[in-house]
């Protein structure tokens, strides 16, 4: 088995309330970032898992989100990659 790090991002769904988004964007503003138009604020995740190759840690890392990580009624995901662990 190999060991493979996959990068994570969940990010909350497009049209539902960003609190925290909202409270970054009206800071922005208030130090002097007038030009920003919106803020969603998300989280990224690195998971160091074992796996024959990186299709297969893909998979378990899908399986990862759907159970636990992404909230499926109000979050999405994305993996943005699967690289063999330093």
């Amino acid at each position: 088995m190999t060991r493979y790090v996959g990068r994570v991002r969940v990010m909350p769904r497009q049209g539902l309330l960003d609190p925290q988004g909202t409270a970054v964007e009206h800071a922005l503003d208030a130090l002097g970032f007038h030009q920003v138009a919106r803020v969603r604020v998300g989280r990224t995740l690195e998971i160091a898992l074992e796996g024959g190759s990186a299709s297969e840690a893909r998979v378990k890392l899908e399986e990862m989100c759907d159970k636990l990580i992404a909230n499926p009624v109000t979050e999405d995901y994305s993996i943005d990659a699967v690289d063999v662990a330093p």
